[in-house]
């Protein structure tokens, strides 16, 4: 009996010398919000941030993952895809939307932000259908259109319900983040006056993915004179709306705007990032202040690819990885008002991602399929959801099957 409480006593004295469940040595961290850009350990318990210091001992942890030579950066926040699924939804010629959890993880992305595909009236369904269901946190610009997006009614002036958009926001500010104005084409600013007015009922930004110029809308008065400071235009290297004037230059707009502090998200897609935009762009020192996907089906098939591949093409233009992990984590959580995520504060949940930036030759691909060599390539190898392990391209969490404890059963009727 003397023996066994002394076993069970020694078995406890480990067990408490062993605080955290999860730690990441030997990584090199950038965590943008708290100036971290060195080589550091992280410490996860109970799914938070626990500890981020040099040289945090291997005893301490219940499970270790060797970083060494990779990247440890907080959860990459991707606040332009379209995830809300529709199949058999009237109105739709067709759905490109996606399962969150299919893309996520494996680009190292822990949080997305449904860019509007779902309005006052098809909210409800994508917060039961998608949001509470998904193990990537899914948060949601609401469509100034009512209907939400690609259903046929995005000019019609009876879908731009401005209170009703904030009234629906004001009653989800768990999930909902803002609001979009996108594709308008009708004669006016109805479209991002009406979603401006909803912003400013609830205190929350807009994104403008700008739709179409004509004689009254143009972009220099959308950028000085509709939005705020605060407010988010996608697609910034999309060059459709001038965004590059004659001989190559950055339209002084867009200089002038985000001096008044409105936020360019690159918002990639299928049809809205091309070299001939944004290389001279960056070389002009008009770098994005976000790097988003516009995941879609349309996209993720072709130059597009992943959050992963989306920054590696702006490391190659020119962005420093550091700023490029901004890009990609604390500034999105800054633009959508989210300040506990895109860090790695101790306290804050544990979203992480462990990226290896290969150095070789490669090929990127824009929007038009034209290609750019570049000599870096960002590779997801990890991500941590809530401390979980969420997506291991190589094994670096898991223990080797030698000594992997299998639960062996038999199959038998």
């Amino acid at each position: 009996m003397i023996r066994l409480t002394a076993l069970l006593a020694v078995a406890s004295a480990m067990l408490s010398a062993q605080p955290y469940d999860l730690l990441i040595k030997g990584g090199h961290v950038i965590d943008p919000k708290n100036n971290i850009n060195a080589v550091m350990d992280v410490a996860i318990a109970q799914g938070k941030i626990a500890r981020v210091a040099a040289a945090i001992p291997a005893a301490e942890a219940k499970k270790l993952v060797q970083a060494g030579g990779l990247y440890v950066t907080p959860g990459l926040i991707d606040i332009h895809v379209h995830v809300y699924p529709r199949p058999g939804m009237p109105g739709l010629d067709r759905d490109s939307n996606v399962q969150a959890d299919a893309f996520s993880f494996r680009s190292g992305v822990t949080t997305v932000v449904d860019a509007g595909t779902s309005g006052v009236k098809t909210f409800p369904a994508f917060r039961k259908q998608v949001i509470e269901k998904a193990q990537t946190r899914v948060l949601a610009l609401l469509n100034i259109v009512a209907a939400g997006m690609g259903t046929g009614q995005e000019d019609d002036p009876k879908q731009l319900d401005a209170e009703a958009a904030a009234a629906m926001a004001k009653a989800n500010r768990d999930v909902i983040v803002g609001f979009k104005s996108a594709h308008y084409a009708g004669p006016g600013w109805e479209s991002v006056e009406k979603a401006v007015a909803a912003g400013k009922a609830v205190d929350m930004p807009v994104m403008i993915d700008f739709g179409y110029l004509n004689q009254v809308r143009n972009l220099s008065t959308l950028l000085l004179d509709k939005l705020r400071a605060g407010d988010i235009y996608t697609h910034c290297y999309s060059g459709h709306r001038e965004e590059l004037l004659e001989g190559g230059k950055v339209n002084p707009a867009m200089i002038a705007a985000r001096k008044r502090g409105v936020f360019f998200d690159v918002g990639h897609g299928a049809g809205s990032f091309y070299w001939y935009v944004a290389e001279p762009a960056m070389k002009q020192g008009f770098m994005p202040d976000s790097i988003s996907t516009d995941l879609h089906t349309g996209s993720m098939n072709a130059g597009m690819k992943d959050m992963a591949n989306t920054m590696s093409k702006i490391l190659n233009l020119g962005s420093p990885l550091h700023e490029v992990v901004a890009m990609s984590t604390w500034n999105p959580a800054r633009q959508i008002k989210r300040p506990e995520l895109g860090h790695l504060s101790v306290g804050a949940e544990a979203d992480l991602a462990v990226l290896r930036v290969d150095k070789g030759s490669y090929g990127f691909i824009d929007s038009a399929g034209a290609s750019y060599a570049g000599a870096q390539n960002i590779v997801c190898e990890l991500t941590l959801r809530k401390g979980r392990v969420a997506w291991d391209r190589n094994g670096r969490a898991a223990a080797d099957w030698k000594k992997f404890p299998y639960q062996k059963k038999a199959w038998r009727k």
